[in-house]
């Protein structure tokens, strides 16, 4: 049995190095009468208070020696009953990793004639936590607007049948990829042209820049259908597209000529006039829709399909995309294609009305 004075040696080479409560100093004391030990660690706890804490409470943690760890037990709580006491450790808190969030849902609205849509996607990330951001996107300047926050299942189904009611566009429901990939495609044209999306997108980009990995692939233009193309009228004559038109500002010489040769009190033949007209909307035509601008177009139309289709309309879905194949295809020729021609007197017929006092110039631009 170990010796009161060996005991204290131990205890006093520990406290100037604690490296030395090795394993033959721990023996060391266990090897000491429960008695003897409990009195060797009172005394060095009366000697050194505050600094014997650190020791104690390494003694009162082994789990390998009961006597020990129960005798500097007993010296903890004397010094706790004399104001000397360790500070509480925190608590544990459980470990729990936060689930990256991911695009989840998506929803489209159709494309109006200033290229813009809305775009709602769906964020969820752990705990039942979700997120919606609220874009509209242009295919001419990318981000116009962005809104969003937290939202809760319920408060979401809510927001869809408002908007359900009250979109004049169609809203559909899209694969997450589908809505991201067009919110990807706006944060690309902004970079082409030098700009940047609204400073509310900020807290979003780092959720659209991970829920990129997984594309879901844009319309495709088909082969045209001519048969198909040259049912453009009824296409524009959906309320989808009743704004799809070329900017009346772009055209509103040329209503001006139009207007003049109508009221011309010369005596002319209804086709001299038919084919006067006809000569105006295709200077427009070749004038506002250079190929570039034409493929623009060609991408609206494609879009639209899509939304047809998923709309249940097969038909004016399939006029959209042979129409879009026609535009595309630089080797026809603008000034014959129906779709052209429909977006240019529909110009006419706005800027005419812009001239007459009839409209609002603001209310009609074409600009985003």
């Amino acid at each position: 049995m170990t010796d009161p004075a060996a005991c204290r040696a131990v205890l006093e080479a520990a406290l100037a190095e604690p490296a030395r409560l090795d394993a033959a100093a721990r023996q060391t004391l266990a090897a000491t009468g429960e008695p003897m030990l409990e009195q060797a660690l009172r005394d060095f706890a009366t000697a050194h208070a505050a600094a014997a804490l650190p020791l104690l409470t390494t003694l009162a943690g082994d789990e390998r020696a009961r006597g020990v760890r129960r005798a500097a037990k007993r010296a903890l709580y004397r010094l706790a009953q004399h104001g000397v006491s360790a500070p509480a450790p925190p608590a544990r808190r459980p470990v729990v990793e936060r689930q990256p969030e991911r695009a989840a849902r998506g929803w489209l609205s159709g494309v109006d004639g200033t290229g813009s849509r809305a775009v709602w996607v769906l964020f969820e990330g752990g705990f039942g936590r979700s997120a919606l951001c609220s874009l509209i996107v242009n295919d001419v300047a990318g981000v116009l607007d962005v809104a969003g926050g937290d939202i809760t299942r319920k408060r979401l189904e809510e927001e869809l049948r408002s908007l359900r009611a009250s979109q004049k566009l169609p809203w559909i429901e899209v694969p997450a990829a589908r809505a991201v990939a067009v919110v990807t495609d706006a944060l690309e044209l902004h970079a082409r042209l030098g700009t940047s999306p609204p400073s509310t997108f900020a807290r979003w980009r780092p959720r659209f820049e991970a829920a990129t990995g997984v594309s879901e692939a844009a319309p495709t233009t088909a082969a045209a259908d001519t048969a198909l193309a040259d049912r453009a009228g009824d296409l524009l004559a959906l309320p989808e597209l009743a704004s799809w038109f070329i900017d009346p500002e772009a055209v509103q010489s040329d209503a001006l000529a139009l207007l003049e040769a109508r009221e011309s009190r010369l005596v002319v033949s209804e086709q001299i006039k038919a084919e006067r007209e006809a000569a105006i909307v295709a200077r427009i035509v070749e004038r506002e829709l250079p190929p570039d601008i034409r493929r623009r177009w060609a991408g609206r139309l494609n879009e639209m399909a899509f939304v047809f289709d998923a709309t249940g309309r097969p038909e004016p879905a399939a006029i959209a995309r042979a129409s879009a194949a026609a535009l595309a295809d630089d080797t026809r020729d603008v000034t014959r294609q129906p779709f052209a021609i429909g977006l240019a007197r529909r110009a006419l017929e706005i800027a005419g009305e812009v001239a007459a006092g009839r409209l609002n110039a603001a209310d009609v631009s074409r600009k985003p």
